[in-house]
């Protein structure tokens, strides 16, 4: 199946059987690791038991299900997808009107949006949901139904986001905000642009996500830097963190006035998760933030994939490779920085656990076909995604060329299972 294709749809997809930590050993071999080492892997647990040379580890086992050989491909951490929006993902098709706020199809959409980001790698996402309006507290509720039935093969969060939180109309919004805590929302959000009284807004998300031990997660194009500063300021220590997403208004002020509000983010505390591959639900523009200048000034930047074929962004493809290729070509970034941007800094932002290729870390790990790291960020069709110790979807591309091309030119590349990247 192509990677830009998500499953086939279908009413539900079967739920899996929750498959718990440690099923059994499993022995990736011959990988190639980014320090050009050439590796066995084995995993049990869920985690990663030990790395060695090429051919010196064994593990038991009666089958071929407990070896993958992965001779030809790059081992890397997984990716994960710090801003998505399940309950917008897929709408595009409808008609060009807004996303339909039915259950059922909030529910398939969101489920399909999971299956095809972790189809690129991403075995970990947060998804903002909307809240309160007409669609209540329902979107959310469909939204986490699709995580449960996905547990074993991905891990997926709900950000509750709320339109207003302050004066009379916002009464409403802040109750149903605590009560999508209560059902299972693991993190609050929204949008403070939207709201008549910003700083009021984010009192109230800070509120309650220190009365429930949240995280929080706002969306902000990030064009008023005394805005930023602002919520820099109320946000600085909070435990367990805030996050805020897109900024890309902030690459539009000054240089000046940029570095200074990087500097009161960084010391803060503050995270910016940026969309390098378009816009999002609730950005008025697309536009990524200064990711050099915020990083300089030692800001956590992670990368997201923002919409996925709805309104905003009706060629949304989810793929965090693709958010760390136009990271490092048009942004500028090492192919090592633009990397940690979808793995190790969105993990952070996540709240999960480091995962490093080495014995004792997480077993969440995506092996791509290629001969380097620059090359998996350029083209990275062939992937093979292991989440808690297991293999948990495959994509394989072939390329082959016609007979009086080859007969013409026989040394032309050729990709398959065997052959080289």
């Amino acid at each position: 199946m192509p990677d830009s294709q998500p499953p086939p749809s279908h009413p539900f997809p079967p739920a899996p059987a929750p498959a718990p930590a440690g099923t059994g050993p499993l022995l990736l071999c011959g990988a190639h690791l980014s320090d050009g080492r050439v590796v066995d892997v084995r995993l049990s647990g869920g985690r990663i038991e030990a790395v060695g040379t090429a051919g010196s580890l064994a593990v038991s086992g009666r089958d071929d299900g407990t070896r993958v050989d992965l001779g030809g491909y790059l081992l890397l951490p997984a990716p994960a997808e710090p801003h998505a929006h399940g309950d917008a993902a897929l709408s595009a098709a409808a008609g060009g009107g807004p996303a339909c706020d039915d259950p059922e199809d909030v529910q398939r959409r969101a489920t399909e949006a999971v299956l095809l980001q972790l189809g690129h790698g991403a075995t970990a996402l947060r998804a903002h949901v909307r809240v309160g309006d007409v669609q209540g507290l329902e979107s959310l509720a469909a939204v986490l139904r699709a995580g449960r039935a996905l547990r074993g093969l991905a891990e997926l969060t709900a950000v509750a986001v709320p339109r207003v939180l302050t004066g009379a109309a916002g009464a409403d919004g802040l109750a149903m905000l605590r009560d999508a805590v209560k059902m299972g929302a693991g993190v609050v959000g929204g949008c403070p642009d939207l709201d008549p009284d910003p700083a009021g807004y984010v009192e109230a998300v800070l509120e309650v996500a220190s009365e429930h031990g949240c995280p929080v997660d706002l969306h902000t194009d990030g064009t008023d830097p005394a805005r930023l500063a602002r919520i820099a300021a109320m946000a600085g220590g909070l435990r367990p963190g805030v996050t805020l997403g897109p900024c890309g208004g902030l690459g539009r002020v000054p240089a000046e006035v940029a570095a200074r509000t990087a500097d009161q983010l960084a010391a803060a505390g503050v995270a910016v998760v940026c969309l390098p591959q378009g816009g999002c639900t609730g950005a008025e523009r697309r536009a990524t933030a200064p990711v050099r200048l915020l990083r300089a000034a030692g800001v956590r930047i992670a990368a997201g994939s923002g919409a996925l074929r709805d309104l905003s962004n009706p060629v949304g493809r989810g793929d965090p490779l693709e958010a760390a290729y136009l990271l490092a070509s048009r942004h500028g970034l090492r192919p090592e920085d633009a990397y940690d941007a979808v793995s190790s800094s969105a993990r952070a932002v996540l709240g999960l656990p480091e995962v490093r290729v080495e014995a004792g870390f997480p077993a969440e790990l995506l092996a791509v076909r290629a001969d380097g790291l620059a090359g998996a960020l350029s083209l990275a069709y062939s992937r093979i995604v292991v989440h808690r110790g297991r293999v948990v979807t495959r994509t394989s591309a072939v390329r082959e060329f016609c007979a009086a091309a080859a007969s013409a030119a026989s040394g032309l590349p050729r990709q398959g299972r065997g052959g080289a990247p």
